[in-house]
């Protein structure tokens, strides 16, 4: 395997996963690098798929490794702060010493990797034929969960079908908090009104929207305690990313 890529648009596609886990498969195919992972709690899911068109050259053979993330993303995180002009950084696998050389501007690390079969198995995609979808500015959805952290550890993602309204809610202690926007709201760029309810733990969302550019389109996919489907595009649409997150089910 041999890849050059910006440096920066790297530590941007890795983000998504590393909010969720420390260690992952790298799939290296013909058409770019293919991450999935799921949570130690089983909770939260990513599948993110880093396009060739993100790289500057890209060349695999289809063999998969395993990295610690925090250590990976150091590295380029170096690699990046180095005081010089468009450092670009270059992946190259050894074979035969398993290493990862990750090298760029005047600096060279040697990342020693993970066997593959010692990391937890990928989910499969569960097929879910969610009835609701809305698509929305990141910077609301990130407002939105952020408001909601100040009051509660969970909030509520629904459709009203009949005013195409997408709202979010939280219920603290002694607060309460709402945000309804329906699509003649600027945050909203599109709806497909279908029943939908459900709670989920803002925590998750927390290290979730850290991932999500402020000016992304997000795509929610909504049930009625379902698991809600948040995707979204990075580095110029050529990195896909999709989040999946269980609900917390309510009790009658």
């Amino acid at each position: 395997m041999q890849a050059r890529i910006d440096p920066d648009t790297f530590l941007d596609a890795l983000t998504p996963v590393s909010t969720l886990v420390d260690e992952c498969k790298m799939h290296l195919t013909d058409d770019g690098i293919e991450i999935r992972a799921v949570d130690p709690a089983n909770v939260g899911m990513v599948d993110l798929d880093i396009g060739v068109r993100a790289f500057e050259k890209y060349d695999a053979n289809g063999s998969t490794i395993g990295v610690n993330l925090n250590q990976l993303m150091d590295q380029v995180k170096s690699i990046s702060n180095q005081p010089m002009d468009e450092v670009m950084l270059t992946l190259a696998l050894d074979d035969e010493t398993r290493k990862l050389s990750l090298s760029g501007g005047a600096m060279e690390f040697k990342l020693a990797l993970i066997d593959p079969e010692s990391i937890r198995d990928e989910p499969d995609l569960p097929e879910l034929d969610l009835p609701a979808e809305a698509v929305l500015e990141a910077d609301w959805l990130t407002q939105g969960i952020n408001a909601a952290n100040m009051l509660s550890d969970h909030m509520t993602f629904g459709v009203n079908k009949d005013d195409r309204e997408l709202y979010m809610r939280a219920e603290g202690d002694t607060d309460d908090w709402d945000l309804s926007l329906n699509d003649r709201d600027e945050g909203l760029i599109d709806i497909s009104s279908g029943a939908a309810h459900s709670v989920f733990a803002v925590d998750y969302l927390n290290d979730m929207k850290k991932a999500m550019p402020d000016d992304a389109e997000v795509t929610m996919q909504l049930g009625e305690e379902f698991p809600v489907k948040m995707f979204f595009s990075l580095a110029d649409g050529h990195v896909d990313t999709q989040y999946m997150l269980a609900p917390r089910v309510q009790s009658d």
